[in-house]
């Protein structure tokens, strides 16, 4: 089960983000930012949900209570998110 700081880490670094730029998004400061990677504070309710919708990941994600991940889809047609679901399950099954 992964901590949040390195769930946080982890997801800044995969979308190419510098901790200054995830403050901004979060309106916090860089110095936050590296407190939370550093595990020397936790965010607040508020700023934990920011955080999950900055990237699209549940709260329970970022706490590592669950390990899927989540992909928003919201914005997509419905043929879309059809061809999505058939390239999941083709990758799951290729992966077993």
């Amino acid at each position: 089960m992964s901590s949040f700081s390195t769930v946080l880490r982890e997801l800044r670094k995969r979308d190419g983000l510098s901790q200054r730029q995830l403050a901004e998004r979060l309106d916090v400061t860089p110095s936050v930012i590296s407190y939370y990677e550093l595990s020397e504070r936790v965010p607040s309710p508020d700023v934990l949900m920011k955080i999950a919708e900055a990237f699209h990941v549940t709260t329970d994600f970022l706490l590592g209570r669950e390990s899927k991940t989540m992909m928003d889809v919201s914005d997509l047609p419905f043929e879309d998110v059809q061809l999505l679901e058939l390239i999941a399950a083709t990758l799951r099954k290729k992966n077993q």
